[in-house]
């Protein structure tokens, strides 16, 4: 048995007001090309299948257009909602998808839908868990016992899995989209404050093969069957020097598991460039580069370049930031660092936050909602 493992797509995705759709078809596309060469039994797509839950009419398309040419295939693809996605959306249309083969997970009810393919070796059951919260768990199982006690993400999944129907004389594999404890994340994921959403990973103790989403870096965690496949192409600078890939999952008898990755090449990739601007302006700096590509540039110089972007992009059309590394910069940070934790606010924080989440600063509207919501939470 051979499967494809995928996530956290995003499509319709923005970094730093570029928007990511043409580099998303262009990758979709030869992900399409590695499945014809692979021939898999099947594709598991683990949740963050758009950037938010309204999706862009972009987005909806490409990811139309996707599950057409699987469906085309012949191909199986097991999907789940992740974290960033809308989990009604996901599920819309899903018993008419199945018919061709398109199975999207169901919004999260207390059951899980489950699937079952076979090979020479026998009965492999695929279960779908979208992404899950404790307040989404205990609407789920309400009325029965200890209900009313999952306060944690840990309590939740836990709950969740104790809820499946699992045969685990047979091979089982999990799709799901969690913070699993240990795994390394990067600076485009939504991360929550503390922690509270990480798991242990011996939760999945009864499963064969766990594909997991949520993590931007491909990586395992705890062992070698349980995995984040990552994102396909790069959202932040923090994975500039990553690798990206898609991940091949085969299994034989029962134990018997072989996990290997295939490397992608993005149509822009995502550098950072670091010198004086002599020296990024240098054509032999540049000659034998993509400057097509999405960069971050560090000047050295000491006095700042006037009309720096635009003088760069003349270059690099595609420099997503530009940022000065000098004496007076570091001064600044010396003497920002201590004060600024004490002065910001609990209102500042979640601005920078939004901001860094949608590349954009909240509008009035948005600061007000958030203002006020935020007094809310202190009353209780």
């Amino acid at each position: 048995m051979k499967l494809i493992h995928l996530s956290d797509l995003h499509l319709g995705k923005r970094v730093n007001e570029f928007s990511m759709i043409e580099d998303q078809k262009y990758i979709l596309d030869q992900i399409l090309t590695v499945i014809d060469e692979e021939r898999p039994d099947g594709i598991l797509l683990a949740g963050d299948l758009y950037d938010r839950p309204v999706p862009s009419a972009e987005a909806v398309q490409l990811f139309d257009s996707f599950l057409t040419r699987l469906a085309q295939r012949k191909l199986p693809v097991y999907a789940i909602s992740g974290n960033h996605d809308s989990a009604e959306r996901i599920a819309f249309g899903a018993h008419i998808m199945s018919s061709s083969g398109i199975c999207m997970s169901p919004v999260y009810d207390g059951k899980t839908a489950k699937y079952c393919l076979t090979d020479s070796y026998g009965e492999v059951w695929i279960h779908l868990l979208p992404f899950i919260r404790p307040s989404v768990v205990r609407h789920a199982l309400a009325g029965e016992e200890g209900t009313e006690e999952i306060r944690t993400y840990q309590e939740a999944v836990q709950a969740a899995v104790e809820h499946m129907d699992i045969d685990i004389e047979k091979r089982n594999i999990l799709v799901a989209h969690q913070f699993a404890v240990g795994a390394v994340s990067c600076d485009s994921e939504e991360i929550t404050v503390g922690g509270i959403d990480q798991i242990e990973v011996s939760v999945f103790r009864d499963f064969d093969y766990v594909a997991l989403g949520h993590i931007h870096s491909p990586q395992n965690v705890g062992s070698d069957h349980i995995r984040y496949c990552g994102t396909p192409l790069k959202y932040s600078f923090s994975e500039a020097g990553q690798q990206k890939s898609v991940t091949v999952v085969e299994l034989k008898e029962k134990g018997n598991l072989k996990v290997r990755e295939i490397s992608l090449k993005p149509k822009r990739d995502m550098r950072k460039l670091k010198g004086s601007y002599m020296e990024i302006t240098s054509l032999s700096n540049y000659q034998d580069t993509n400057t097509e590509d999405y960069v971050q540039i560090t000047l050295t110089d000491e006095e700042d370049i006037v009309d720096g972007m635009q003088k760069l992009r003349t270059i690099y059309p595609n420099l997503m930031r530009l940022e000065y590394d000098n004496r007076r910069t570091r001064e600044n940070q010396n003497v920002a660092g201590a004060e600024t934790v004490q002065k910001k606010s609990e209102l500042e924080y979640f601005e920078e936050f939004f901001e860094l989440q949608n590349n954009q600063p909240m509008n009035k509207e948005q600061r007000k909602f958030s203002e006020e919501l935020m007094q809310k939470l202190k009353e209780v």
